[in-house]
């Protein structure tokens, strides 16, 4: 079996919420996602997807997943898309960095080898685990009332763990985290994520101002040293995620002690293939983890379900459902949330069909 064309298409993926917000001011209105397909001379063509969350979060630009697949593209025609570690070897060779660029290369192509092996995705990652996992909600920046009822709201949906976009201003965080405390039962988690906003000594005071708060810490500040720093002052368990970029990180990061749960991001680490191996890696550690993305729409939620879905219950976190937070789909057969759980599809590969109808030409055309 060979590659024969990759193809992809821009396509947008409004909020429900209208937008999102995080540190520093940042926010987004509309995602730019980009749907990839990998047709083979075989008659299997797998799909994936990759959606950077704007321009100002990872070293990743929407724009520049489509100018990097023009560059990678034409690499890749006529290699064994089944062959994921040489695949692997081989993108990188013809592009040096840019993880996010391969990411929906990659998951194609797993998205390939599940419909040759009549599996699915998560089979060939480890097996399932469960009926089904749970997952997360991230909560947009507000005033602490607002996200209090937004978390309020919801929890009555089946979500029982919260990530709580903070790294503002130290005085309106504690409020932040407090309010949202206020309103959670026993049995929820609640992590106070401050996507890198925070000063050292900002991220100090706000971790000791709510030390009697059952709340994760997640990526203070902007550099690993700084949240190594944090993470010996303070009491509350800690989470590492942007700072998370590849094995070299994951072990420096259990080697010091730095972190007690883990994000891995499917796009950021280049795909199924490079998550998987961090995900083994770090259950032989023992680290708990996140199993996530930048953001996207129904094929980011598919790969992230299958990822999940594959990791021993006792080491999973969390995990998210970036389709439940757009109101558009693109894809038919992508796995949705109920009761704040969800499951990974148990069609042949990823499981889920993109809409290519809808979307017009291909921004990418490359065979």
């Amino acid at each position: 079996m060979r590659i024969k064309r990759i193809a992809a298409w821009q396509v947008d993926l409004p909020l429900h919420e209208g937008s999102y917000k995080w540190s520093g001011g940042k926010s987004v209105l509309v995602f730019d996602s980009t749907v990839v397909a990998v047709e083979t001379d075989a008659g299997i063509t797998g799909y994936g997807e990759v959606c950077p969350l704007g321009p100002a979060y990872l070293p990743a630009y929407a724009a520049g997943v489509r100018a990097g697949l023009k560059e990678l593209a034409p690499k890749l025609i006529g290699e064994d898309p089944t062959q994921l570690g040489r695949l692997n070897r081989t993108m990188d060779a013809a592009l040096k960095g840019h993880p996010y660029v391969k990411s929906a290369v990659d998951v194609a192509c797993w998205d390939i080898l599940g419909k040759q092996a009549n599996m699915p995705v998560c089979a060939l990652l480890g097996g399932r685990y469960g009926d089904d996992f749970h997952l997360y909600r991230a909560i947009s920046q507000e005033a602490p009332d607002a996200m209090a009822a937004n978390v309020a709201g919801y929890r009555a949906e089946g979500y029982r763990r919260f990530q709580l976009k903070v790294g503002g201003d130290p005085d309106t965080d504690i409020a932040r985290i407090k309010a949202v405390a206020a309103v959670l039962q026993p049995g929820d988690r609640l992590v106070a994520d401050a996507n890198t906003g925070w000063l050292q000594h900002e991220a100090i005071r706000v971790s000791k101002a709510v030390r009697d708060v059952d709340v994760y810490i997640e990526q203070p500040c902007y550099t690993y040293e700084e949240c190594r720093a944090v993470r010996r002052q303070i009491d509350q368990p800690f989470v590492l995620d942007e700072v998370i970029d590849g094995i070299d990180m994951l072990m420096r990061a259990h080697a010091d002690g730095a972190a007690d749960v883990v994000n891995l991001k499917i796009s950021k680490l280049g795909g199924l293939t490079r998550t998987k191996q961090l995900r083994d890696l770090c259950v032989s550690l023992g680290i708990g983890m996140t199993l996530e993305d930048s953001w996207g729409g129904d094929i980011v939620t598919a790969a992230i379900a299958h990822i999940a879905h594959s990791t021993p219950t006792e080491f999973l976190f969390s995990s998210t459902d970036f389709n439940s937070y757009v109101t558009r789909s693109v894809a038919d057969g992508a796995p949705h949330r109920k009761n704040g759980r969800l499951a990974a599809p148990l069609a042949p590969g990823l499981g889920c069909t993109p809409k290519l109808a809808e979307f017009g030409a291909p921004a990418v055309d490359v065979c």
